[in-house]
């Protein structure tokens, strides 16, 4: 840790507070991670996660607003909110997926955040700067994040940090945009098999538009992904379908490119209208999630401290291997000087998305990913506020990425 010189401590006093802090909360911590494993809460429903997160916080005499920035399940706690200096934000995650709970880690998200934010309270005497934890919702679908954002959640902060769960350590995530749309098609009902003449197939649109955007597929970039499912699909065989309904998400390695890739997957949903006689309702989400922007003197930091720890890291030119992702951390890192490093909770063969992820999330691999987590972005955070050096290099780095978006 360097740039000590507003603290009384040396750098290492401070990193050994640290250390100290996380074993000492590491029961509590996992007790915590293990519980919002086992009770999986989907987007905008994570209502126990957020409870019991912040009653740890006020267990260890922290003040907690919950329901902040206009969502239920959002919380925030500041450390030495009166403190003059530079504001470092330590990101919380914990909703899950359908069906398969939390099986992209966010248990471990949360709690690593948790952790870190304990040990920077035991070190806040020594701190010339303030420290907040925002809990953010609904990360796997509606943006929490980027909502959060247009509420203010950001405003005079100057750094976020978190970590993702992953098969490997990896100083960022290889990320792409994403936006998800909702397709509803419309058609008339009528007996399949007496008077078929009389219905309009709602699902014949919905197929056909599948159809048309697997043959758009061969003509897009190799950074490009559209994906989808029929959600409602018909109630019977024997019933012409009127409604049916389908989910679909758009990808692309920019903000650019995606805003040129929707309006050909726009025209592939029109099409199905067009070739089957329905009506179509495209109902595009009212945020998408950008690639990560990430801050590499922070994510330098940040990966110095996770070996210290013990992890090895793939070389960040091998990270694509490992597939691309999406987040709402995107959106908070074309704002300010964000990271978004992975590590490992799992084999590199165990895919994220999968049940056996899930699994992996509550394994001994998974704690120590929650203490490590909780350990190396507290001292990344730390040697933030105590560095003016390092601020300067976030700062001109950000700046810089900015002029290249």
């Amino acid at each position: 840790m360097n740039g000590t010189e507003h603290s009384p401590l040396s750098a290492n006093q401070v990193s050994a507070k640290i250390d100290a802090a996380v074993e000492q909360a590491a029961e509590t911590l996992l007790e915590v991670s293990h519980a919002i494993h086992d009770k999986p809460e989907l987007a905008f429903e994570e209502h126990f996660a957020c409870e019991v997160l912040a009653k740890t916080l006020r267990d260890h005499n922290l003040s907690v607003a919950t329901g902040v920035y206009s969502l239920e399940t959002a919380f925030e706690t500041t450390i030495n909110s009166e403190q003059a200096g530079p504001t470092v934000a330590v990101l919380a995650e914990y909703d899950a997926l359908p069906q398969i709970g939390h099986a992209c880690g966010h248990n471990v998200i949360a709690t690593s955040a948790l952790g870190a934010t304990l040990a920077l309270d035991a070190v806040a005497a020594f701190l010339p700067g303030r420290v907040k934890l925002l809990g953010t919702p609904a990360e796997e679908r509606g943006g929490g994040k980027e909502l959060m954002a247009r509420a203010g959640a950001f405003e005079g902060i100057d750094a976020a940090l978190m970590i993702h769960p992953a098969g490997v350590n990896l100083a960022t995530m290889p990320s792409i945009c994403v936006a998800e749309v909702e397709v509803v098609y419309h058609g008339r009902s009528s007996h399949a098999s007496a008077m078929p003449h009389k219905g309009i197939n709602a699902l014949d649109g919905l197929l056909l538009a599948y159809q048309a955007i697997s043959n758009l597929r061969q003509h897009i970039r190799s950074t490009e992904r559209i994906h989808g499912i029929v959600q409602e699909g018909g109630a019977a065989p024997n019933i012409v379908p009127d409604r049916t309904v389908g989910q679909f998400y758009v990808r692309a390695a920019n903000e650019k490119e995606l805003a040129a890739l929707k309006p050909r997957v726009q025209a592939c949903f029109e099409a199905g209208a067009t070739g089957s006689g329905c009506t179509v309702e495209v109902n595009w989400a009212g945020v998408d999630y950008l690639d990560i922007n990430t801050n590499w003197p922070l994510a330098e930091r940040f990966r110095h401290y996770a070996e210290q720890l013990g992890r090895e890291f793939i070389d960040d030119d091998q990270a694509l291997k490992f597939g691309a992702g999406s987040t709402d951390m995107g959106n908070v890192s074309y704002r300010l000087p964000s990271i978004h490093p992975m590590l490992a909770v799992a084999p590199p063969n165990v895919v994220i998305h999968h049940p056996d992820f899930a699994r992996w999330a509550r394994s001994e691999k998974g704690d120590a990913a929650v203490i490590d987590g909780a350990k190396a972005l507290a001292f990344t955070a730390a040697e933030y506020l105590l560095s003016p050096q390092l601020q300067r290099q976030c700062g001109a780095a950000f700046e810089l990425s900015k002029g290249l978006a």
